[in-house]
């Protein structure tokens, strides 16, 4: 019986990271960065540019399907939505732009901080079921600032911006957990075909794998949603704040032992 070669183990990891990914970001409502890039990286061995990348091109897929199921539990504030594409679409085109400037290395430390910053947000939010978003001129102006730093993060790091907009809609603008992430999936999708363009035109993504990925992702998405119903949400928080703690730190790690290599 034949062993499997290099090629056909790396396509099994990439088939499985994509399911991993449709169900967390289902349920958490994040691009899928967070859990794509590093598992891309140690599993498949991709370059951490080109990680972030597919990773962007890839989410376009489970995100689709995704807000699909929340808008079925009229969980998504389009209103919102406008603002937050507005800056997010342009912040993309900023963030594929560093992301071709940086090395591979300070791109993985930016990545390991926006993981902190995370993690941070996801401990002290107390999300409330049943709040919505009150659009007035001040909160337009902000939704707008938000969507542009989620958009350059975005293209920097391959993340959709989820677990900076749904931490920023329950605390600044009092949203409930289910809208939040409802309304971030919607922006998630305007946000990775931005980003992706500009990332095309810089070599930095893996079109073939982005296909498989957001395929097997789309498979396990919508599970991903309908645990997020069932599942109260500050546990919901806090198992996500421990998932992103675990990767930062195996990340970091890795930093730390190679820093005296050659980039």
């Amino acid at each position: 019986m034949s062993q499997n070669t290099p090629a056909e183990r790396r396509w099994l990891a990439i088939i499985l990271i994509g399911l991993a990914t449709g169900y967390l970001s289902g349920i958490f409502a994040v691009g899928g960065g967070v859990i794509m890039v590093p598992a891309l990286v140690a599993f498949a061995k991709f370059d951490q540019k080109l990680a972030s990348g597919t990773s962007l091109a890839a989410m376009v897929f489970p995100a689709s399907v995704g807000v699909i199921t929340y808008v079925v539990h009229d969980s998504v504030d389009w209103a919102a939505v406008g603002l937050l594409i507005i800056g997010s679409i342009t912040g993309a085109q900023i963030g594929s732009y560093l992301l071709s400037r940086l090395s591979s290395r300070t791109a993985q430390w930016a990545f390991v901080g926006f993981l902190a910053i995370s993690i941070i947000s996801m401990v002290i939010v107390i999300p409330e079921r049943g709040s919505s978003i009150d659009i007035t001129v001040l909160t337009a102006i902000a939704l707008v600032g938000v969507g542009l730093l989620t958009g350059t993060l975005a293209g920097l790091v391959g993340v959709g911006g989820g677990v900076i907009l749904v931490p920023a809609m329950i605390v600044g603008f009092g949203a409930s957990d289910l809208i939040a992430k409802g309304t971030s999936l919607a922006v998630i999708i305007p946000t990775s075909l931005s980003g992706t363009i500009g990332n095309l035109r810089r070599k930095n993504v893996d079109l073939k794998a982005a296909l498989v990925l957001g395929v097997a992702a789309c498979l396990t998405s919508p599970l991903g949603v309908m645990s997020a119903v069932a599942i109260p949400p500050q546990t919901s928080n806090y198992l996500f704040a421990a998932f992103q703690a675990f990767v930062g730190g195996r990340m970091a790690l890795q930093l730390i032992r190679t820093r005296g290599q050659a980039r």
